[in-house]
């Protein structure tokens, strides 16, 4: 069974403070795979950091919320998690044992970080993975520029 993490993807997270790359492009793409797994009744989690310990992106709050431009349907799962990886102390595993999925569609936000750690730990644990090109996203940082960041992983 395939189901669709789509990681990150906060209102706090896309600020004019922390621009992200190719946001728009990343939202329409990650809008289409949606409604593609939608059509064929796979399952989609929207996963969202939950900093309350930190005061960042409390659950409940602005910044914690998806963003408006995602579409969400009433049938998606929505899992808090509490580090980069979002299998760490989250219900994700739990989630994906009951829906008995064993290929993971990732995409979401930050691209170096957040959805770096979950495919590296969802390798761990011997699911299928397939990364979504363009369909994830970061900041520019003190090295290298976003763009060049999701090019990498992209071809990762």
């Amino acid at each position: 069974m395939k189901a669709l993490l789509i990681i990150d993807m906060q209102k706090g997270s896309f600020t004019p403070e922390t621009p992200r790359y190719d946001s728009e492009g990343v939202i329409k793409r990650i809008n289409q795979i949606a409604t593609k797994f939608r059509t064929e009744n796979l399952p989609i989690i929207y996963i969202q950091h939950d900093g309350t310990r930190h005061n960042e992106f409390v659950a409940g709050t602005h910044d914690w919320e998806i963003l408006d431009d995602l579409h969400q349907v009433p049938s998606d799962v929505f899992i808090n998690k509490y580090a980069n990886d979002c299998f760490y102390r989250s219900k994700l595993q739990l989630t994906l044992d009951q829906l008995n999925a064993d290929h993971l569609f990732i995409c979401g936000c930050a691209t170096d970080f957040c959805v770096e750690s979950t495919i590296q730990s969802a390798l761990t644990k011997d699911y299928n993975i397939t990364i979504i090109s363009d369909a994830h996203t970061t900041g520019k940082r003190p090295h290298l520029s976003a763009q060049k960041i999701v090019e990498h992983y992209n071809w990762v």
